[in-house]
């Protein structure tokens, strides 16, 4: 049935060469002869024997499952009452990072990352006087984090945006 296909489809059906022979470069695994014969652990191990086992060191202890259940409630318990006392000694009026008054602020979130200060002035100013507008920037590549706050100038325009 093939002697009717064309030659190059004919070619795609020739034998390869025949790979060639290379002689053996060394001997096989079971062939070659050792200088010294095989041995176990007793020559390594006659040194570890002849230490005094009173001067090992003890054997590291592991913690049981209810011990590492305890010390991660504890841990839990301190890192919670180390919260408390930040939270207690925390000021939100002499916080430096905070700026204006929080009453006053609207909180804009989804904000297209193309967005600038001077387009959401003109969107929200409709609503009245702003005093400050602050677009929030990753400030490691300083990209837009996708949300502003804007600051009026008094408390009546925020509760009329909604």
């Amino acid at each position: 049935m093939t002697q009717f296909l064309p030659p190059n489809l004919l070619a795609l059906f020739a034998p390869r060469d025949p790979i060639p022979f290379l002689p053996q470069l060394e001997k096989l695994p079971h062939e070659k002869h050792h200088n010294q014969p095989y041995s176990g652990i007793a020559p390594s191990s006659a040194c570890v024997c002849s230490q005094d086992p009173r001067d090992a060191p003890p054997p590291p202890r592991a913690e049981t499952r209810e011990e590492r259940l305890e010390r991660k409630r504890r841990e839990k318990i301190e890192r919670r009452q180390a919260d408390e006392t930040e939270l207690k000694l925390w000021d939100p009026h002499n916080d430096p990072n905070a700026q204006g008054d929080a009453f006053k602020t609207l909180f804009v979130a989804r904000v297209n990352y193309d967005t600038t200060e001077s387009k959401l002035r003109r969107e929200f100013e409709v609503y009245g006087p702003i005093r400050r507008i602050y677009i929030v920037y990753n400030k490691r590549t300083g990209k837009p984090r996708g949300y502003a706050f804007i600051e009026y100038m008094n408390i009546e325009t925020v509760l009329y945006c909604d």
